[in-house]
């Protein structure tokens, strides 16, 4: 068994990163699972939260919404819709964008508007949760 897990995290507009690491925790739509060296090949679909990236004793956080893990005998990969950057994040005006998106179910008039404010509070307040853990 190797002593290190190549981990490639990709989203569309970016490589967000790509090495060599001890361990990955990815949220995976039938709950959180850890990637080690070794780990036997699988594939999930990746729901919102925080993936974080163990290494030499240091965790790193990156949130993510949506996309697919898939680990093959080369490593992890997973492709993200999107990805960002906990430790650079400035979480300093979700409290805001949270309270704006609720207003905006209240005041939807149609399904559609509904479904998509409703959308868009389940992934602030789930970027809010990742930042606060991270």
């Amino acid at each position: 068994m190797a002593d290190k897990l190549h981990f490639d995290l990709v989203s569309p507009e970016q490589r967000l990163f790509e090495g060599e690491v001890d361990m990955v925790v990815v949220p995976g739509e039938e709950g959180e699972f850890g990637v080690l060296p070794g780990h036997a090949p699988l594939m999930s679909a990746i729901r919102m939260g925080a993936i974080a990236v163990h290494d030499g004793g240091q965790v790193t956080r990156t949130f993510i919404r949506g996309g697919f893990a898939e680990v093959t005998p080369d490593g992890l990969s997973v492709l993200a819709e999107e990805a960002i950057d906990l430790a650079t994040f400035d979480a300093s005006g979700l409290d805001a964008e949270i309270q704006n998106a609720r207003e905006d179910i209240s005041a939807a008039k149609e399904d559609h508007e509904r479904e998509h404010a409703e959308a868009a509070l389940a992934r602030l307040e789930a970027l809010r949760d990742a930042a606060r853990a991270a």
